[in-house]
């Protein structure tokens, strides 16, 4: 047997000397407590050296990817000339069907190769001669690193985690400026309660305070600039009949600088959407085109990376963020809820109540391709991402219509419905039903149950006669 092993910048083939020794699995690692030891049982048979660290990561990275490398296919060819009746150990399995395929070269892979590569890789010093141990941790870390760097294939327009922390703090920077304008306009509301109800808008409700300050400025300040003429003269005439109290230059030299804020904060939100916005077209266009920048990184976040989103199936990409209630509906065994995140998407929130859970199946089973597409696909272009919009677009259209579509035949042609003629009958409304009181009185009158007792009496008589 002979063990082909990498190590480093060296690809070096060993000879097994003692193969009966290999046969006992169990106690393989005592051979390789000591180098002599080793020997014994191994010997060095073929070395190669790479001539610098491209040649070594590009032998390594082939290797990792389960490859057949130009320099190792060379140094196999040569043993096969040589030792064609040779079997080769190899601690890859897939590799190993490589070199059978392409090399026609026996290959074995079992629990006694993984030992015999253990015990080979703890006695490495002293199977290979003329390799100090500081210069091997050397190059190892500097090999790694090379490796670590080519697996990451990092780039700057690749990279995903720049958009989970994105969307993470735009999320945050919405919370935070939801609880500023709160605390903003209650605490001006006190000097003057009417603007908050004149201005909606809390931006411009911000800057007008920001630069009016004091409600009685109102009357000599311009703020046509933030406000429409009709607003400007309803805010200056609320102004003049307000009943809020009055506050201290203290205090809204406060709520100024709380507006500064609010006003500072919106505006580092829409660069950071800008931001967030070019990201995602760069590094999932598709996606982006499909759902929306937002609802696309929130979906990348959740998942963990793009890489990871890309691995789960439709019916989990349609899930995903609502699994609380996924899980609450299989544990009491009601219905399964039928969007998460998903939810948000445009093509999601036009659509009537009815059609929401059909759509959103069909928009997750786009989105699913789209994302391994941009995922896995070396396009970067968004042509995928429109032609499904566009499908899921028809759909949500021909649902909306109510349109009945052939099974059978080409499917294209409407299916002939009857036209449908309203028949109105005029019915007349019957008051007696309402009634619950009788309609003939129960109690019955004198005369009639006088006249009853006379026609039971003339009967008896005749009876009587009949019986004598």
């Amino acid at each position: 047997i002979v063990v082909w092993f990498f190590v480093v910048f060296v690809f070096f083939l060993l000879q097994v000397l003692n193969e009966k020794k290999l046969q006992e699995i169990d106690s393989l690692w005592k051979e390789f407590e000591t180098p002599e030891k080793a020997n014994k049982i191994v010997k060095l048979k073929h070395f190669e050296k790479f001539q610098d660290t491209t040649e070594a990561l590009a032998a390594s990275t082939a290797l990792v990817e389960g490859k057949l490398s130009k320099n190792l296919k060379k140094i196999l060819k040569k043993i096969v000339a040589k030792d064609a009746h040779e079997q080769l150990a190899v601690a890859d399995a897939k590799l190993g069907g490589v070199i059978k395929d392409k090399l026609n070269l026996s290959c074995i892979h079992s629990p006694m190769v993984t030992e015999l590569m253990r015990g080979i890789r703890s006695q490495i010093e002293g199977l290979i001669t003329g390799l100090p141990s500081r210069e091997m941790a050397a190059m190892c870390l500097g090999l790694a690193h090379s490796l670590s760097r080519y697996k990451l294939k990092f780039s700057p327009d690749k990279v995903d985690t720049m958009i989970i922390q994105a969307i993470s703090l735009l999320d945050d920077l919405d919370k935070e400026l939801n609880n500023y304008i709160m605390r903003c306009r209650e605490w001006y509301g006190w000097h003057f309660p009417e603007l908050g109800k004149i201005i909606t808008d809390n931006l411009t409700y911000c800057k007008c305070v920001r630069k009016v300050g004091d409600r009685t400025n109102f009357a000599s300040s311009d703020v046509s600039d933030i406000l429409p003429e009709e607003i400007e003269e309803d805010v200056k005439a609320a102004a003049e009949i307000s009943m809020g109290t009055e506050v201290s230059e203290e205090d809204i030299n406060n709520i100024i600088h709380l507006c500064d804020q609010v006003i500072e904060i919106s505006e580092y939100r829409t660069q950071l959407y800008d931001y967030l916005k070019n990201r995602m077209m760069a590094i999932a266009p598709n996606l982006t085109i499909m759902v929306g920048e937002l609802v696309g990184a929130r979906l990348i976040a959740h998942a963990g990376s793009l890489l990871n989103l890309a691995k789960h199936p439709a019916s989990t990409v349609q899930l995903l963020g609502a699994e609380k209630a996924l899980f609450r509906a299989l544990k009491t065994k009601r219905d399964t809820p039928k969007f998460g995140l998903i939810y948000h998407a445009s093509l999601v929130g036009q659509t009537n109540t009815k059609n929401k859970g059909k759509i959103s199946r069909m928009l997750a089973a786009k989105t699913a391709l789209t994302i391994r597409y941009d995922a896995l696909g070396e396009d970067t272009n968004a042509e995928m991402g429109a032609e499904n919009r566009l499908k899921v677009e028809t759909r949500l259209r021909l649902l909306e219509e109510r349109g009945i579509r052939r099974i059978s035949g080409t499917g294209k042609a409407l299916a002939r419905a009857d036209k449908y003629q309203n028949k109105s009958e005029v019915k007349i409304f019957d008051p007696s039903g309402d009634s619950t009181i009788p309609a003939v009185s129960k109690k019955r009158k004198i005369q009639e149950v006088e006249e009853q007792d006379t026609e039971v009496a003339v009967k008896a008589k005749k009876f009587k006669a009949e019986m004598k």
